[in-house]
């Protein structure tokens, strides 16, 4: 039996838990408050509400039905392989895209994922033209996703809407937000709150088990989803720990030779007791004493110029400039300035022949004072060799050895506090994959009957399915230790089988359309699009899977690409993708079909090479069976 959906206001101040569990819809009632309209839980909280109430009148009404709903409002591609420029309008319920083979359903598939953040390859733009682009417009309205999208930072505009933008260029492209800039990686995140695509190809990801896992972990949504980020983190921690246990046990003898050269090294810099900046002062000394016979020859040299008795020196040949100068002052005094610089020169003169003086005085060659020094520096340097350019990375390098060995002092009992440490790291880690996993199982027996059902809808009359949660600490990850496979029998006495032993192309696309409607519901997503989910099938299981389609249209949005009739009739909105050619070349349009329109298409599809009066009416009672079909299917 089909799930019955309730529908109440926000009023009843419902749990999200109890509402998802019962298949509760809450729409928000309107608040109003000197002249603007609030939507409860959307636009304002509770507790906004209550601060409100204290100062305003507030007015209440009923909420609007389409408040429940969220949809993607339009398609805009331009420039994007075959197609020149093409906007398309869709609406609610179920949406059907059908074409001629070649016609460009698939250009169309490749224009909304890259909407969605899908890599951009620039061989997709149109010959001839700068850029492609393509604009995915949703109307947002259902209060789980606008929170979810706050959480990512993204706010829908004041008439509810969220714009995806891509443009791709030669080399690049570019991603926008409601018309701001945007990571692909935000784009796709927003764009998994609002949209699930199903490609052709998908369903075969069935046969990998490891799929099997994700589907389980998405069917229990939120009721997990804490659980596996401790279960990521715990993961981290122990095999980062479970490292460091291999580590000290494969290097044991090698740990120990890693400990004698670290007290060597150690033992070698602090005898050297050095100083910072120590190295400086000693090399300049040191040069010094080096170099003080050129010194000594320099500075005499320099001396005898200034104070020379044997020759003309500095200090006469100023004197004599000063006292010329001092008497041609006397006729004309602007020449004082002069005078009075010679007079300062006379005494620098002085001053620099004292301290030559002094300095050539206190020279004297200690031996010993230079053998000390040059072996104080030897010493310096040949830390400098092995363990830093500078001394104070000398001294860093002996602080970490000084670490190391205190962490190693007794390295046996490092060994034992990192096996006990890994020990109850592992667990902590067993605890939550146990509470994963009862989870897991408690939800796999959910999705069991829920599966059952709407594989008894698409046309499997004897199908038994069922979901292996194996628990062992062989498949220990980051997602626990679960090994999850789904078994599966199509057939009355036949037991169950892995799918990969069992189905068929045709199969397994139907049972992944089971699971896309399974998990609609769950995971909230109201806008799905379907790529040819009908592949491999035809007569009465097109037919079942059409129903189930426009079942599922009733709560969310449908976008089906389709090649089959049956499926084509269950129409809600019906476009026609064609591909036309004309003297400037090929172009793919996308058009919106009247009802007119949808028999031809329907009629086309039920493959006459001639659309006769005798078609277009098999073509207007499949359609007629299909309406029908549609207020009674369950």
């Amino acid at each position: 039996m089909e799930k019955i959906a309730i529908i109440t206001d926000s009023c009843s101040d419902l749990k999200e838990e109890y509402r998802k569990e019962n298949n509760i819809f809450v729409l928000p009632i309107q608040i109003s408050c000197d002249g603007k309209t609030y939507r409860d839980g959307i636009d304002i909280s509770s507790k906004e509400i209550y601060q409100l109430q204290k100062e305003h009148m507030l007015k209440t009404s009923s909420p609007v039905g389409q408040e429940l709903f969220s949809l993607l409002e339009s398609l805009k591609v331009k420039n994007v392989a075959l197609i020149d420029e093409s906007e398309v309008t869709f609406g609610e319920g179920l949406n059907i895209l059908t074409g001629e083979t070649g016609a460009g359903k698939s250009i169309l598939i490749d224009s909304i994922n890259l909407a969605l953040g899908a890599k951009a390859d620039s061989s997709l733009i149109r010959q001839g033209a700068e850029y492609a682009y393509v604009e995915l417009c949703f109307q947002v309205n259902n209060a789980s996703a606008i929170q979810k999208l706050k959480e990512l930072e993204v706010f829908p505009d004041e008439e509810g809407r969220v714009l995806l933008q891509r443009r791709i260029m030669p080399g690049k492209s570019s991603c926008r937000l409601n018309g701001e800039s945007a990571t692909g990686k935000l784009l796709q995140q927003a764009a998994a709150v609002l949209i699930d695509v199903h490609g052709q190809h998908e369903h075969q990801s069935l046969l990998n088990e490891k799929k099997h896992l994700e589907v389980l972990d998405a069917f229990c949504g939120d009721k997990l989803q804490a659980v596996k980020q401790e279960l990521g983190a715990a993961y981290a921690a122990y095999r980062e720990k479970e490292k460091l246990v291999k580590e000290a046990l494969d290097e044991d003898g090698s740990k120990d030779r890693e400990i004698a050269l670290a007290r060597f090294e150690l033992e070698e810099i602090e005898a050297a007791d050095l100083i910072e900046g120590e190295d400086e002062k000693l090399e300049a000394d040191f040069r010094r004493m080096e170099n003080s016979r050129q010194i000594g020859e320099s500075l005499s040299q320099a001396d005898a110029c200034l104070n020379s008795y044997e020759q003309e020196n500095a200090r006469d040949l100023i004197g004599a400039a000063a006292k010329c100068v001092s008497d041609a002052a006397k006729y004309d005094a602007s020449l004082a300035p002069c005078v009075e610089s010679f007079a300062q020169v006379q005494e620098l003169l002085q001053d620099i022949g004292r301290s030559l003086g002094h300095y050539i005085e206190s020279m004297e060659f200690d031996a010993q004072t230079y053998t000390d020094t040059k072996e104080r520096l030897d010493t310096i340097n040949k830390c400098k060799t092995k363990y830093g350019n500078t001394i104070s990375e000398i001294l860093a390098y002996a602080q970490n050895q000084q670490e190391f060995l205190h962490k190693y002092d007794d390295f046996e009992q490092y060994k034992i506090k990192l096996q006990e440490e890994l020990a109850q790291q592992k667990e902590t880690l067993l605890a939550l994959c146990q509470k994963a996993s009862k989870i897991r199982c408690k939800e796999a027996a959910k999705l069991e009957k829920e599966m059952k059902q709407a594989l008894l809808s698409l046309n499997f009359p004897y199908v038994d399915f069922a979901i292996e949660v194996e628990n062992s600490e062989t498949h220990l990850s980051a997602n626990g230790m679960d090994h999850v496979r789904f078994l599966i029998s199509l057939n009355a006495g036949q037991e169950k089988k892995p799918l990969s032993q069992v189905a068929s192309g045709g199969e397994l696309s139907r049972i992944m359309l089971a699971l896309k409607s399974v998990l609609a519901e769950q995971d909230e997503t109201e806008t799905l699009i379907f790529d040819e989910i009908d592949a491999g099938i035809s007569g009465r299981t097109a037919w079942k899977i059409s129903e189930k389609l426009a079942i599922l249209g009733r709560a969310h949005q449908v976008i089906c690409i389709t090649h089959l009739p049956q499926i084509a009739a269950m129409a809600d909105q019906h476009f026609v993708i064609e591909k036309q050619q004309d003297k400037n070349g090929t172009q793919t349009k996308l058009t919106a079909l009247s009802k007119d329109g949808m028999l031809s298409e329907i009629a086309r599809l039920l493959g006459s090479d001639k659309i006769t009066d005798a078609v277009m009416q098999n073509a207007g009672e499949l359609k007629a069976m299909a309406d029908e079909a549609k207020k009674t299917a369950k």
